[in-house]
């Protein structure tokens, strides 16, 4: 069974620094029609970054859709769509937590909420840290914190860390940790 979409008319709604909101009209595989609000962003990298001492580097801050502080992986969206996400994960690494990495194991990508958003999060591990400063974006406010791997994922577990690229990143390293590939 055919199940794909064609777009037939796209309107831009808004247009903004991080994110474009689009319109759709788009032609079903029953030959209906049906309205689709896209989410245009240049996608996203997030570093599970584990230290030589089975901890993982998080930081806490204040996520405004949320109204909290969010624990979460190190992570930020890339300059441009065409940006290398490897590249952009060795940045955001750097400026959030002031680390960087001798090796960075991709983790494959996720879907943060395909009914709506097209934005795509490249996630990788990285061991072999070293430490400097850190260098948040002017508007960026955050506290590193280190845990051991096993306390983020009961904290996964338990619901208390919600952030999904966390929870996937985190739960793929340790899987591979278990099988020794780590």
């Amino acid at each position: 069974m055919n199940l794909k979409e064609k777009q037939i008319k796209a309107e831009y709604v808004y247009k903004g620094r991080i994110i474009n909101l689009r319109k759709d009209e788009a032609l079903l595989p029953n030959g209906a029609t049906a309205l689709r609000e896209v989410i245009e962003h240049p996608g996203g990298v997030c570093v599970a970054a584990l230290t030589e001492n089975d901890e993982i580097l998080l930081v806490k801050q204040f996520r405004y859709p949320y109204g909290e502080e969010i624990l979460e992986i190190p992570a930020g969206k890339r300059d441009r769509a065409d940006e290398d996400p490897l590249e952009c994960g060795k940045r955001e690494l750097k400026e959030e937590t002031g680390a960087a990495a001798e090796r960075f194991i991709p983790l494959g990508t996720l879907y943060p909420s395909p009914g709506y958003c097209g934005e795509i999060i490249w996630m990788y591990a990285a061991t072999g840290l070293s430490y400097g400063e850190q260098q948040p974006d002017e508007d960026e406010f955050l506290a590193v914190e280190k845990l051991p791997l096993d306390t983020v994922v009961e904290k996964i577990m338990s619901g208390e860390i919600k952030d999904a690229k966390t929870q996937a990143a985190v739960l793929k390293l340790k899987l591979l940790k278990n099988k020794g590939k780590l």
